[in-house]
């Protein structure tokens, strides 16, 4: 399940069933979750420039894809995805089923570049970040909040709510978000989309919004 042209150390902790990509490396302390698929020219456990910041753990069912890049000293729930090419840095604490869209970033530094005060950013459950996006040090997204496009974060984002903009603002309840064919709601996305994701849990939400009726 590793590619033979992957770099993995001897010290990194991978799950049963992990799957690491052409080229990809994989430093010392990671830790990669039961069934967690790694695209190529990844890097996982960068290292921090602050120095020992703690390892990089990664939840299981992970799917992370082609290029992307995430320092050490971050904890992520199960059921992480990533686009191509994003970039998380050190600090970063996820609940469960965290996406972050292609060209994202998650910084740390209020002040690059210095040697003080780091930040990681902190994203709760069902929180989805799209393309393009920047979040700032320190920052929470709150739960089940959709972060749009190309947005600029530099200040918490409520629950529920979408944010977007440069800077960005929250512009409304991310209910009102109506998918493509206007059949319901987009969001709570876990109320329809529920591909890749074990059936208890799809289960559980199922019985979730059966129970609210929303």
């Amino acid at each position: 399940m590793i590619h033979p042209t992957a770099l993995v150390d001897p010290a990194a902790r991978l799950g049963e069933g992990v799957e690491v990509g052409p080229f990809t490396i994989v430093h010392a302390g990671v830790e990669l979750g039961d069934g967690s698929v790694v695209g190529s020219h990844c890097e996982l456990g960068h290292p921090a420039a602050a120095g020992d910041v703690g390892p990089l753990r990664v939840g299981p069912g992970a799917l992370i894809r082609s290029h992307t890049v995430m320092y050490a000293g971050s904890t992520f729930g199960p059921g992480l995805q990533t686009g191509h090419q994003v970039t998380i840095r050190e600090g970063v604490e996820a609940a469960e089923d965290l996406r972050v869209g292609t060209l994202g970033v998650l910084t740390n530094d209020p002040h690059p570049p210095s040697d003080g005060f780091h930040a990681g950013v902190t994203i709760e459950r069902y929180a989805v970040v799209a393309t393009s996006s920047v979040v700032f040090p320190g920052v929470r997204i709150g739960e089940g909040s959709l972060v749009a496009a190309q947005t600029l974060v530099r200040e918490d984002v409520p629950p529920e709510m979408i944010y977007s903009g440069n800077p960005g603002k929250v512009r409304a309840p991310a209910k009102r978000l109506l998918l493509t064919d206007r059949s319901g709601p987009a969001y709570p996305w876990r109320r329809h989309f529920h591909r890749g994701y074990p059936d208890d849990v799809v289960q559980g939400w199922i019985a979730e919004f059966t129970k609210t009726g929303s």
